[in-house]
């Protein structure tokens, strides 16, 4: 099933593709990343909530992580990863392709948060 140019392809869908390419991502990856982000909680969601909207996200934002990064061992806060894939999908314009490497690359950004990395780094690294 295609939805390219369905600017309303269901949710069921895009989870379907988000999933895969998640699971392709974390197959890819060397152990040494694998190992500590596949313990780390990733949320899909469609949209930000109003709540998340009040907190300071943007209605139109890709990912967030929050929490405290893998490297700081008396973290305060358990680290989570929340990915909203209508967003994604409104970004990439109902393109399929587009939108399957538009959520492979939220991913790694997300994960290079999680690793400490900065903006510059995930930058370098072609995550931006």
């Amino acid at each position: 099933m295609i939805f390219e140019g369905n600017l309303d392809a269901p949710y069921s869908h895009l989870l379907g593709i988000a999933e895969k390419e998640l699971l392709a991502i974390l197959s890819s990856l060397p152990p040494e990343i694998r190992t500590p982000v596949s313990s780390l909680p990733l949320i899909f969601e469609e949209f930000p909530s109003e709540e998340a909207i009040a907190d300071g996200i943007s209605p139109d934002q890709l990912g967030v992580f929050e929490g405290s990064p893998a490297l700081e061992s008396d973290a305060p806060q358990p680290a989570r990863i929340i990915i909203w894939l209508g967003n994604i999908w409104d970004m990439c314009e109902a393109c399929e392709s587009g939108y399957r490497e538009e959520v492979r690359v939220t991913i790694l950004h997300e994960f290079g948060h999680f690793l400490g990395w900065d903006e510059e780094d995930l930058f370098d690294r072609g995550l931006e």
